[in-house]
């Protein structure tokens, strides 16, 4: 079966609610975003312009002026966005809407996947928790996020929503900071956009065959349960490269592939990003 990949996210949970988003006055700055819990903005300001939001600092633009920031699944209703460049300061106040998050249950998981309870194993979670954090820590200073987001199967269909509750086993979880796209073992995952790859590695407990490939500015993909890995870190991809192939490698009772991101610390929906760009026109130096 091969969906319509538009009408699925459409039809999918906090995506419903996330209408594509554009700002721009004449001070310069241009947004353009899915303003909605787990979506995100993309912006245009100044070269190496400072990004504060709500009176931190994140990030800073490229040298084309481009960023991009993400909100959370626990995002607040109303986001504070400052872009300061030397002596030049805009400021947003963005609405961000609330998603709809349905829960969901998984039966049929290996017991040990879903309470580990032997030290040797609780040992290995924890080396290969250190070593997901080195690689969502990359900062790569690109703007491969810039054109926006392809889907990473030709074929597939959606069996779990972004930012579900789960229940494992009967047994209450973390959200599901990702979106399962089912499709048959070995087929072709190909990279959305261009990026940086960070991190890749087979075996691992939960996630099994596991890549994860920086966008910019610490924007990152994760893909998991692969059967095989085709890339190696470092290694820089082009969209539509073929980074690996669909498995159920790790915690995973059919093949399918999950598909993740984060901006930073926080998880965002990769779905959302698909078709989306950064603002064409916006700062100008007269």
């Amino acid at each position: 079966m091969t969906p319509s990949r538009r009408g699925l996210i459409l039809g999918a949970g906090a995506a419903s609610l996330a209408g594509p988003a554009s700002a721009q006055t004449n001070d310069g700055l241009a947004l353009n975003g899915r303003f909605v819990q787990g979506g995100f903005v993309m912006g245009r300001s100044a070269p190496r312009a400072m990004v504060f939001v709500d009176g931190e600092a994140l990030t800073t633009a490229s040298a084309a002026g481009l960023f991009v920031v993400g909100f959370d699944r626990d995002a607040p209703p109303s986001v504070q966005l400052e872009v300061r460049s030397q002596n030049h300061v805009a400021r947003r106040t963005l609405a961000v809407a609330r998603g709809t998050f349905p829960s969901t249950r998984v039966n049929g998981l290996p017991q040990s996947t879903v309470e580990p309870s032997d030290p040797a194993l609780l040992a290995r979670i924890q080396q290969e928790i250190a070593l997901k954090t080195e690689g969502f820590a990359s900062r790569t200073e690109t703007d491969d996020f810039q054109s926006g987001f392809t889907w990473p199967l030709d074929t597939y269909r959606v069996t779990s929503l972004w930012g579900s509750q789960r229940v494992l086993n009967g047994t209450p979880a973390r959200p599901h900071f990702g979106i399962d796209l089912a499709a048959p073992t070995g087929s072709p995952i190909r990279a959305p956009a261009n990026g940086v790859v960070t991190f890749a590695r087979p075996g691992m407990h939960f996630e099994g065959g596991l890549t994860l490939i920086d966008h910019g500015q610490g924007l990152i993909t994760a893909y998991l349960h692969q059967s095989r890995i085709d890339v190696l870190p470092n290694q820089r991809i082009t969209r539509g490269d073929v980074i690996g192939r669909v498995g159920m490698t790790g915690r995973a009772t059919g093949p399918h592939l999950c598909w993740r991101m984060k901006w930073r610390d926080r998880n965002c929906d990769p779905s959302l990003m698909v078709g989306q760009s950064a603002p064409e026109t916006g700062y100008s130096t007269r």
